[in-house]
């Protein structure tokens, strides 16, 4: 069935089916974490709220439903879309299959001003978001200063930069975590591994016209991510300036990980694993590519927060630990089985 879809030719019809269906499949899991929690909503009480329900019971799903769930949920769907979407990006620019959105060193930039927000006493709410968004712009400009004056050369510049500049912020990070008092120290592993709990409407004032911005742009170029795929002399000659897209890109892109990533802490894998399955899926064409998989990730990180405040009731998991349970497994499961099929998608 897969090949089939690799064979059919992509036309902007395939596209919107292609991309409503997904859409659909985010609704519909969007939808059924809804009614999932701790405490017990029946369908017929969300269905009440679109209706002019009065009394206890009414004004108590109102709260859980409206107040509570669907900012968590929305922000998750708007994490996940941005992670999948940075994954898609970096491993096209960087033509490495093990490329994430955290693959330029922003993930620990982010971390590193989050932990010394929360050192400082800075609340959850829009301190520590402030700081960490602070670290990723702080990795952004050693990036542009270091391994990118060499951007149009050679993309494993960028690959070590990246890691260099992760390692350093690694080890600080590290260093605070160990001289922390306890309470500060749990805030700090909680939101290194990804927290949706703190989510509100303003978070996403903030990160729904970023990520669409971001998204406009990113497909703008996915002509020419294809022929990046194909290698860069292919591009060259295919009149692609190399340098400015590759530069373009990555800044757009690390700046919308910054962004979400500073009201969600680090979660991973939604970035590396949800673009592979899009490809094995849908093929390589990154006009279909992009929407296919920033919607996976939506979806794949709402089902993911899900698991992480029910299956542990009344308590719950940082999202991170979740994505990375599923993830790992799964990931070792394609290379292991499928992995020549993935090369060739």
């Amino acid at each position: 069935m897969s090949d089939l879809l690799l064979r059919r030719p992509l036309g902007p019809g395939r596209v919107v089916a292609v991309s409503l269906a997904m859409g659909t499949l985010l609704i519909a899991v969007c939808c059924a974490s809804m009614l999932l929690g701790t405490a017990e909503i029946s369908i017929d009480q969300a269905l009440a709220l679109f209706h002019s329900a009065e009394g206890t019971g009414g004004e108590r799903s109102r709260l859980i439903l409206l107040d509570i769930r669907l900012p968590r949920i929305l922000l998750a769907a708007l994490v996940g879309f941005a992670l999948a979407l940075g994954g898609v990006v970096f491993q096209a620019l960087l033509r490495n299959a093990l490329a994430d959105p955290f693959i330029l060193g922003v993930s620990g930039g982010s971390a590193f001003g989050a932990v010394i927000g929360i050192l400082l006493g800075f609340t959850l709410g829009f301190g520590v978001p402030a700081m960490s968004f602070a670290g990723a712009l702080l990795t952004l400009v050693l990036l542009l200063s270091t391994g990118m004056r060499r951007i149009g050369v050679e993309s494993s510049t960028i690959l070590l930069t990246g890691v260099i500049i992760n390692a350093f912020f690694t080890a600080m990070i590290m260093f605070f975590v160990s001289i922390s008092a306890d309470a500060k120290l749990h805030s700090m592993l909680y939101w290194l591994y990804g927290d949706l709990s703190q989510a509100n409407d303003s978070y996403l004032y903030i990160i729904a016209p970023t990520l669409f911005a971001s998204l406009l742009l990113v497909y703008s170029f996915a002509n020419r991510l294809n022929l990046l795929t194909a290698g860069e002399d292919s591009a060259l000659r295919m009149g692609v300036d190399v340098a400015k897209t590759k530069l373009v890109l990555l800044v757009v892109v690390s700046v919308m990980i910054g962004t979400v990533v500073a009201f969600s802490g680090l979660i991973g894998f939604v970035g590396l694993i949800v673009p592979h399955l899009a490809r094995m899926a849908f093929g390589s064409d990154h006009r279909l590519l992009i929407p296919v998989a920033a919607l996976g990730g939506a979806s794949f990180l709402v089902m993911a927060d899900t698991l992480a405040r029910t299956i542990i009731a009344p308590s719950e998991l940082p999202v991170g630990v979740i994505s990375a349970f599923v993830g790992a497994p799964f990931f070792l499961y394609l290379l292991l089985g499928k992995g020549s099929r993935w090369a060739r998608s």
